[in-house]
C-alpha cells in the first residue's frame, strides 16, 4: 500500500481534449496561396522574429515566442480557438480517433516497473493472454525496469508499425519462470461508449464519453444489443460529454428523428448558411428517448439535446447544460502544429444560439460552473436565468431558450452530498484506482476466479478494506472521514473494482446505483 504509483490510462485519453473545441471537421489551407499573400501585418511579425533571431544579445528560443505570440492571439478571439503543438498534436489526434496501435494495455509504472493494470479489451494483449498484475521487464532486448524511464519513453517502446511484432518478457506473481510474449501490435480500439445495458425491461442505457470517430458505429452495436434484450425505450447518458465530431452526433440524432427533419445549421462571417437534416431511416424514430445531460455536456452533446428538444423527441433530463455553439475547424500550420479555429456558429432547429456569453475574458467564461453553483442554479430550476427575448418555441408548442446552454425539459438538481463530490474529485484524479490496484495485488488469484455475478452479489468491500482505504488516503494527503458515508465509499470502490476486473461496463453499472437523474428517468419511462 506505501507504493505511490503513476497513471497512464489508454482508455481515459478522451480526457485531455478540453471541452469543447473538438467541433468541426479538418481541413487543410497548405495549397491556398490567396489565403497567405504578403500583407504587412504578416512581414512585420516575421521580422521581428528575424530581428531576435539574429541582432537580439542573448540566444533566444524563438520558437517559444512564436508558440506565446500565436496562444495570446488566440485567446483574445474567443474560448475555443486554440493553438496545438506540434509536440502535443499526435495525442490530440489520436484521442479523438477510434483506436491506436499499440499492444493493448492499461498500465502504472510501480517502483519503475511496468504493470498491467488491465489489458484493454479487443486488443492483442488481451488475445495472446497477457493478465492484470503482470510485469514487463523486457521489450525485445529493451530493458523496462529500474531506469526512472517516463511514461512517453515507456509508450514509445511498446507502441509500434502496424503488424510490428514486440517480444516481451513478463513476471508474473506465482511463476517461478518469466513468460514470453510475441505481440503483434494491431489497432487497440478506444471506446467512446463506456457502457450499454438494460436498466429495465423495457428501458435500455447507453454512456457516450465523447463523440470519436467510432462513437456512431459503437453507438449503434449498442442500441442493436438493447433492443434484441427488448428495450423499447432508450436512456442516452451525455453527462460530462465535451462534445468532439459533428458529423457522428448528426448520426446519432438520425436515427431517432425521421426523415427530412432539421438537425442543425450554422452561420458564418458572412452570413451564408449550412443546413443538415435527417436523412436515413433510424432504428428509434418511433420509440422513447431520453437525454441526460449536465453542466458539463458540451458542444457536439448540446447539438444532440437540442435538436431532438426542438423537434419534439423524447424528453432532456438532468441540468443545464455547458453552453457551447460555436464551430471550430482544424488548420495546420506547416510546422506539425495546428490551431482550431471558430469559424461559424450553430443555431438549433428553431434558432436559437445556445453559446454563453464570453465577453468578460476566457478566465471568467472557464469559471462559469462556480457563477451558476453560488447563484443556485445546479440546485433549483428556478435559479436559472433565461432571456425572454431570446424565447422560442418547437412545433409541438414546447417553449425553450437560447443563451447558454440547453435547458432541460425536467430539472434534476445537484447531489448536494459533498462526500459525492470528493469521491468523484478523488476518482478523476486516480486515488482510488491505485488502491484498488494495490488491494489486487496482494491476491490476484482469488480475485481473478470469481465471475461477475460473485462478485456483483458478494461483500467484497470489508469493513477492514474501508478502514485500509482511509489510511491510504492519510498517506496520499487526502483528509477525508469516511464513517458517515461508508456506503457510498463501498459503491465508489467496488464500481473501481469492477472496472480493474470486468471492465468498463460493470463499472458504469455500479457506479449508477442510486443515481438521482437515473432514478428519475426510470421513473419518467414508467408513465410513458
Amino acid at each position: 500500500m506505501k507504493n505511490k504509483t503513476k497513471i497512464y490510462l489508454p482508455l481515459l485519453l478522451g480526457l485531455v481534449c478540453a471541452a469543447g473545441i473538438l467541433l468541426g471537421s479538418k481541413i487543410n489551407f497548405s495549397s491556398s496561396q490567396g489565403l497567405f499573400s504578403s500583407n504587412p501585418k504578416k512581414e512585420k511579425l516575421n521580422r521581428l522574429i528575424d530581428y531576435i533571431d539574429y541582432e537580439y544579445v542573448d540566444d533566444v528560443n524563438t520558437d517559444s515566442i512564436v508558440d506565446v505570440t500565436v496562444n495570446r492571439i488566440l485567446e483574445n478571439l474567443d474560448p475555443h480557438s486554440v493553438y496545438i503543438p506540434s509536440s502535443e498534436y499526435a495525442s490530440v489526434t489520436e484521442s479523438m480517433q477510434g483506436d491506436f496501435v499499440g499492444i493493448g494495455v492499461s498500465f502504472y509504472s510501480v517502483n519503475d516497473t511496468i504493470v498491467v493494470i488491465q489489458p484493454i479489451k479487443g486488443g492483442p494483449s488481451e488475445k495472446i493472454g497477457i493478465k492484470g498484475g503482470d510485469r514487463i521487464l523486457y521489450a525485445n532486448d529493451a530493458q523496462l525496469f529500474n531506469r526512472n524511464i517516463s511514461n512517453d519513453s515507456l509508450i514509445s517502446q511498446l507502441k509500434g508499425e502496424e503488424n510490428s511484432s514486440v517480444t516481451l518478457t513478463v513476471f508474473r506473481k506465482g511463476l517461478k519462470e518469466l513468460l514470453k510474449f510475441n505481440v503483434k501490435r494491431s489497432r487497440v480500439p478506444l471506446k467512446s461508449v463506456d457502457a450499454s445495458y438494460m436498466l429495465t425491461e423495457d428501458l435500455g442505457y447507453i454512456k457516450v464519453n465523447r463523440f470519436a470517430e467510432s462513437t456512431f458505429k459503437e453507438f449503434k452495436e449498442g442500441l442493436k444489443s438493447l433492443e434484441a434484450q427488448g428495450a423499447t425505450q432508450i436512456a442516452l447518458d451525455l453527462r460530462d460529454n465535451p462534445g468532439g465530431y459533428l458529423s457522428e452526433a448528426i448520426n446519432i440524432v438520425d436515427e431517432f428523428l425521421q426523415d427530412d427533419k432539421l438537425i442543425l445549421y450554422t452561420k458564418n462571417k458572412k452570413g451564408a448558411m449550412e443546413e443538415t437534416y435527417s436523412r436515413n431511416r433510424g432504428r428509434f424514430e418511433d420509440k422513447e428517448v431520453f437525454i441526460l445531460i449536465n453542466e458539463n455536456s458540451a458542444s457536439a452533446s448540446e447539438i444532440v439535446a437540442g435538436a431532438l428538444q426542438d423537434n419534439d423527441r423524447g424528453i432532456i433530463v438532468g441540468r443545464r447544460s455547458y453552453g457551447k455553439g460555436l464551430v471550430q475547424r482544424e488548420m495546420e500550420l506547416g510546422d506539425g502544429s495546428a490551431v482550431r479555429l471558430t469559424i461559424a456558429r450553430y443555431y438549433t432547429p428553431t434558432g436559437r444560439s445556445i453559446q454563453k456569453t464570453y465577453g468578460e475574458g476566457n478566465e471568467e467564461y472557464f469559471n462559469d460552473y462556480v457563477r451558476r453553483y453560488k447563484n443556485g442554479e445546479l440546485r433549483s430550476a428556478d435559479s436559472i436565468y433565461v432571456d425572454d427575448s431570446l424565447r422560442y418555441e418547437t412545433p409541438g408548442g414546447r417553449i425553450v431558450y437560447g443563451g447558454g446552454g440547453i435547458i432541460p425539459d425536467i430539472f434534476v438538481p445537484k447531489d448536494t452530498e459533498m462526500e459525492r463530490e470528493n469521491l468523484s474529485y478523488i476518482l478523476r484524479m486516480g486515488i482510488l484506482s491505485q488502491f484498488i490496484f494495490e488491494v489486487l495485488e496482494e491476491d490476484r488469484d482469488y480475485y481473478n476466479s470469481l465471475s461477475w455475478k460473485e462478485f456483483q452479489n458478494g461483500d467484497i468491500i470489508t469493513e477492514e478494506l474501508l478502514g485500509d482505504f482511509q489510511r491510504y488516503t492519510r498517506s496520499q494527503n487526502i483528509p477525508m472521514k469516511i464513517t458517515n458515508y461508508k456506503p457510498l465509499v463501498k459503491q465508489y470502490l467496488k464500481a473501481v473494482m469492477a472496472q480493474q476486473l470486468f471492465g468498463q461496463d460493470e463499472f458504469q453499472r455500479l457506479i449508477n446505483e442510486d443515481d438521482r437523474i437515473i432514478e428519475k428517468v426510470i421513473e419518467l419511462s414508467k408513465t410513458n
